[in-house]
């Protein structure tokens, strides 16, 4: 078994999970996702942080304020809103576009990695849920801590936890890839929920009942009262999957002495997100072989005794930071870089990630709409340009209020962010929605011009024949039937039969309108003689006659 060296001790260790959901729409209109959760209730257990901006109760210290300024002006509006005085009256501040609700109840996480090994102790730091206005994504965000962790436990720990259920079962039915066993523990010590990955018949009759993977126990736990969305489960708020079971995660390592970990231990961190600790390492992988180029950020690697010795690592599902313990400055928690992993380098990734969530969003809609779409059906098709153009407002909203390319003004935040965004493809997504979008949107355009085009020649060719009944009922004005000293019983029975005449044509007119112009195409193509004309004319009338 090859496996990351044990020499090396984690003195102080920070895990930070992300798990992108899409929340279903409401089936209650009026009201939001965030809005319907904040009304609370017993068996809710999340509450809705204050905005710090706003509220009197909470200080406002250096940090927020130094996690403010790392961001540029728009960014800035997005994740915290803005306060603004207009002429107009009713110009209200405008509140931050991330809705943050935590839970307290969960303090303490247990887990075992591999059967018949020790458990691991972690402190939960904090359990939240972000969610987004205009968007149908929320964010379960979870960061544990722990103290003096041997460096193979770690790079184990950051490869198995994190999973939301398993990809199958080894020969003893564990969950292969999943720790052994997880606990969620109240600040008694008291077991909240257990992990069940090793159910193996509960996620098989839940995936042929419903063909969609289920949920760990643990993770269901943590997202109450929100309920997964094919589950027969009642709830109000009901998600479903984005991506695949692996959790997006972010990682810090202060470690005694960064500067004697060896390469391949450097590897296995940086991709722990792929990488199978147990998996011999391949100088023949790209991703190895390129791994300080692709992955690594040194910009604050010096490598000596004066330092910095610090390391970030970026593979778009995995963000790692590691230094040297003995720097104050590293794991300072006001002004350090800890400080710093903990509020601007967060929402730097989950702005990354909220990216191509959103995106992935956009196009599962664009996938549900032509999926239910049926072009003989009228009421098909009106539903379908309705999930469109409901689409691609969304996204016209999403591109002005959320989509960027440049997230701050300083350069090692914005290289990260441009390495985590590059490496989720997020640009290529994008273009790939629009594109999509572009294309539907042009296809209801050509339908409906295709209708008009259609409904113009009908009505031109009614009009044509209408002129037949017009001049006809002419007569009545001429003196051709001299009927104005008639009785009045007289002149309305001449009035109503040409009217009942007229109307008659008329309606055949519009009933036949396509092959009448049809019959009017033909005459008029002088590319062929008279007397082949009007052959071919006598047999179309023929079918054109009812």
């Amino acid at each position: 078994m090859t496996t990351a060296s044990s020499d090396h001790t984690v003195r102080h260790f920070r895990e930070v999970l992300f798990w992108p959901v899409q929340m279903m729409p409401l089936t209650e209109g009026g009201s939001t996702h965030w809005e319907v959760l904040a009304q609370g209730g017993v068996d809710n257990p999340w509450r809705k942080l204050k905005d710090r901006f706003q509220s009197d109760e909470l200080d406002f210290e250096e940090r927020h304020y130094k996690e403010f300024v790392a961001f540029l002006p728009y960014v800035q509006r997005f994740i915290y809103g803005e306060s603004h005085k207009s002429h107009a009256l009713d110009d209200s501040p405008g509140g931050s576009a991330i809705k943050i609700f935590r839970r307290r109840d969960v303090a303490a996480l247990r887990v075992v990695l591999r059967e018949n090994e020790a458990p691991i102790m972690l402190d939960v730091e904090h359990i939240e849920l972000w969610l987004f206005d205009d968007i149908n994504v929320a964010f379960l965000k979870v960061e544990l801590s722990a103290c003096d962790l041997p460096f193979a436990d770690v790079c184990d720990l950051l490869y198995r936890f994190g999973r939301a259920y398993p990809t199958g079962w080894d020969d003893y039915g564990h969950g292969k890839h999943n720790a052994h066993r997880a606990e969620w523990l109240d600040a008694d010590g008291a077991v909240l929920a257990t992990s069940d990955s090793d159910n193996r018949e509960k996620f098989l009759c839940y995936t042929r009942e419903h063909r969609s993977p289920g949920i760990c126990a643990h993770w269901d736990f943590l997202l109450h009262p929100l309920v997964l969305d094919p589950s027969e489960e009642t709830g109000a708020l009901r998600y479903r999957q984005i991506e695949y079971h692996r959790m997006p995660l972010m990682a810090f390592l202060a470690m005694d002495d960064p500067r004697s970990v060896s390469r391949e231990d450097w590897l296995r961190l940086g991709l722990v997100a792929t990488l199978h600790p147990d998996d011999a390492l391949s100088e023949h992988d790209p991703d190895v072989a390129g791994f300080e180029q692709r992955y690594c950020y040194d910009r604050f690697w010096a490598n000596n005794e004066a330092g910095p010795n610090t390391r970030f690592f970026c593979t778009g599902r995995a963000f790692i930071v590691a230094g040297d313990v003995s720097a104050d400055y590293f794991h300072d928690r006001k002004r350090g870089i800890l400080a710093q992993f903990r509020h601007q380098y967060v929402l730097m990734f989950i702005i990354a990630h909220f990216h191509r969530a959103s995106l992935l969003v956009f196009s599962d809609r664009m996938v549900d709409a032509v999926h239910g779409l049926n072009i003989r059906l009228p009421q098909s098709i009106s539903r379908f340009r309705r999930s469109i153009y409901a689409s691609f407002e969304a996204f016209l909203r999403f591109t002005h209020r959320y989509w960027f390319h440049e997230l701050s003004e300083r350069p090692h935040v914005q290289a990260l962010y441009r390495m985590c965004s590059e490496h989720l493809g997020n640009e290529a997504l994008y273009q790939e929605v629009k594109e999509e979008l572009r294309d539907m949107s042009q296809y209801l355009d050509s339908n409906a011009q295709r209708q008009q085009s259609t409904t113009i020649v009908r009505l031109t060719v009614v009009t044509m024949f209408s002129m037949v009944g017009t001049v006809a009922s002419g007569l009545l004005g001429m003196n051709l039937i001299a009927e104005a000293e008639a009785p009045i019983s007289t002149r309305l029975i001449y009035f109503f039969s040409t009217t009942l005449i007229v109307a008659l044509l008329m309606l055949w007119a519009i009933l036949k309108s396509k092959r009448l112009s049809e019959l009017m195409d033909l005459l008029a193509d002088d590319q062929k003689s008279l007397g082949t004309r009007l052959t071919m004319l006598g047999k179309k009338w023929n079918r054109v006659k009812p």
